[in-house]
């Protein structure tokens, strides 16, 4: 976790420039000269400088000390450039002294890929007291001999990069190899060794276009007019941070609007809400922010959708941003979101997700390697194309006149018969890229909440491929359409899954069963599968968690894929599963009538 700064809105451009350049963490040191700052470079200093709470063991060795010498300290905080520690013994050590630093950064202390052992050259820059009488601690501030960033890209994250880079292509080879031996055995199986192919040649593009995947680069004189849309819907734990992470964002500050929405929350998301934007306006009236963050509560509960169109009327400005409730941004999310509507036929533009409760137990792990595969990946690769399929919610940005011509369809959308209540981000992506372009922003990044119970996360995924199933089927009628290699890769995309469910069994059941054949090549080719997941994760996150993605390919293929044959005979269901919408306090209630009538037959 970040320590708190102490300025409410640390990241928004100061309209009044009270606050100088020189306080805004180093962005002194990246002014051309002529007035011009360059952006990325501001946004590698406030990297440098975030300082996240810490509770660590450190042993400071002195220079010209031996080991058994050190001096042990607890950490406090830490950044990617120094250390703050309390000291548990007072060795007289003072401030310019050099110092050999050991310590070991546990998970979730800094952001992925930071976990690990550090020995590094310091220098103590600071000492002070802390408290007072018996309270009173030693505190010493250390400043590293080079960031941590440039300490792992040479101890560590170099080693990992080339490893994995070269286990991967010896994967893909491997997974080429295996598919010449499925020409061979055409005559025994032309179907099931034709889907083989297709399956293999799919994956195997999808990671090429991926690689080659580049953002659009920012352009300082491009800031369109931006509103924020958060529909909220019994969110209070996490509401406010939402709140806070959209407003304080480095975008020119008349530019810039957040709305809120509440869906009549019932439990305490509504006095959060004002709590939260009361502190805003109270503590930060000088960013004009009485006009740019506002809140509104529906009549009645309608539905995410409804929150989200209520939203969009209220808008000034001619891009709309969606936000889930639980999900927060980064400072230059925005900044980097709009880029590609420099493009007039760009319609939407989907920024990257990551797993914000990573370290929480396995199944959080489990996702954050899928959420990093299926956002630096499989959308990227779709964005290769200009036709991402999915803007996902947590965020995602339109042009407001798209919303407002598709409101009306997307409000009343039903699908036999019943109302299409989720997977409102593939369903408006659909009504987008029937006539526009759709992309990926790999840069524009915010992390989410996601499920850290079992029954939770298969329920999600379950209303997952629901939705997936629905829209797919409503996107096979256009997609044609758009660039022909990426509309093979739409159809392809869509009957590997519905398939798979029927070619595992074949394979792990009939086979062995039917001809006594152990399905050796089958299970190597899910291990090679599994290996590209995991060992692309390595390679762009350079993060220890890589090996989870080995373990949700088995749970992928164990557990997630038999949930598709369910989706095909339930996927008109309007049910969410997760939360208690209307469509779910109505499924509820007839079943506990149908348990009640059945009890009393019994009777």
């Amino acid at each position: 976790m970040t320590r708190t700064d102490r300025r409410t809105l640390s990241y928004v451009p100061d309209p009044e420039q009270v606050r100088k350049n020189a306080d805004r963490r180093g962005s002194h040191l990246a002014d051309s000269g002529n007035g011009d700052v360059d952006p990325e470079y501001i946004n590698k200093l406030r990297m440098l400088s975030l300082r996240y709470l810490a509770d660590f063991e450190v042993l400071l060795v002195p220079e010209g000390k031996r080991k058994k010498e050190g001096i042990r300290g607890q950490a406090s905080d830490i950044s990617a450039t120094g250390l703050l520690i309390e000291l548990k013994e007072d060795a007289g050590l003072t401030e310019g002294s050099r110092v050999s630093a050991r310590f070991r950064i546990p998970p979730g202390t800094m952001p992925e890929g930071f976990e690990s052992s550090v020995t590094i050259d310091a220098t103590v820059v600071r000492r002070f007291i802390r408290g007072e009488g018996q309270e009173a601690r030693t505190m010493l501030a250390v400043e590293f001999s080079k960031p941590l960033t440039s300490y792992f890209q040479r101890k560590r994250w170099g080693y990992s990069v080339y490893s994995a880079s070269a286990i991967l292509f010896v994967a893909i080879l491997f997974i080429m190899l295996m598919r010449v031996e499925s020409v061979v055995y055409f005559r025994y199986n032309l179907v099931l060794y034709l889907y083989s192919l297709i399956a293999a040649a799919f994956l195997l593009t999808r990671y090429l276009f991926g690689a080659f995947y580049r953002d659009v680069p920012i352009n300082p004189d491009y800031t369109p007019g931006v509103s924020i849309i958060i529909p909220c819907f019994n969110e209070e734990e996490w509401i406010g941070r939402t709140i806070m992470s959209c407003i304080n964002q480095d975008y020119p500050v008349d530019k810039l609007e957040v709305i809120v929405v509440d869906d009549r929350s019932t439990d305490g998301s509504v006095s959060n809400i004002q709590k939260t934007v009361e502190l805003i306006h109270r503590e930060a009236e000088r960013y004009a922010t009485k006009d740019r963050l506002t809140y509104t509560i529906l009549e009645k509960n309608g539905g995410k959708r409804e929150a989200l169109v209520k939203g969009v009327e209220l808008a000034k400005h001619d891009l709309v941003v969606f936000v889930d409730s639980d999900s927060f941004l980064e400072p230059t999310a925005i900044r980097h979101l709009v880029q590609p509507f420099q493009d007039p036929k760009m319609g939407g533009v989907a920024g990257r997700t990551d797993v914000e409760n990573k370290y929480t137990n396995a199944i959080t792990k489990l996702q954050t390697v899928r959420y990093y595969i299926a956002f630096r990946i499989m959308k990227a690769a779709e964005s290769w194309f200009d036709s991402v399929t999915c803007l996902s919610g947590p965020l995602s940005c339109y042009r407001k006149d798209l919303i407002q011509q598709h409101a009306e369809a997307w409000l009343n959308q039903k699908f036999l018969g019943q109302p299409a209540t989720f997977g409102d981000d593939r369903s408006m992506t659909n009504f987008i890229l029937k006539t526009h372009r759709t992309a990926y922003q790999d840069s524009a990044i915010c992390s989410t909440i996601v499920p850290s119970k079992t029954d939770v996360f298969l329920k999600q995924q379950m209303r997952w491929k629901r939705s997936w199933l629905r829209e797919s089927l409503r996107a096979a009628t256009f997609i044609w359409r758009k660039e022909p290699f990426m509309a093979l890769f739409f159809y392809i995309g869509l009957i590997v899954p519905i398939a798979a469910p029927v070619v595992v069994l074949y394979n792990l059941v009939y086979v062995p069963a039917v001809y006594r054949v152990f399905p050796t090549t089958f299970l190597v080719g899910l291990l090679m599968m599994a290996l590209l997941m995991s060992l692309a994760h390595l390679m762009f996150r350079k993060s220890r968690l890589w090996v989870f993605g080995f373990v949700f390919c088995l749970f992928y293929e164990f557990v997630l894929l038999w949930q598709m044959p369910v989706a095909w005979v339930t996927f008109w269901k309007s049910t969410w599963g997760t939360r208690e919408t209307p469509q779910d306090v109505e499924a509820r209630m007839k079943k506990e009538a149908r348990k009640l009538k059945n009890k009393n037959r019994v009777k």
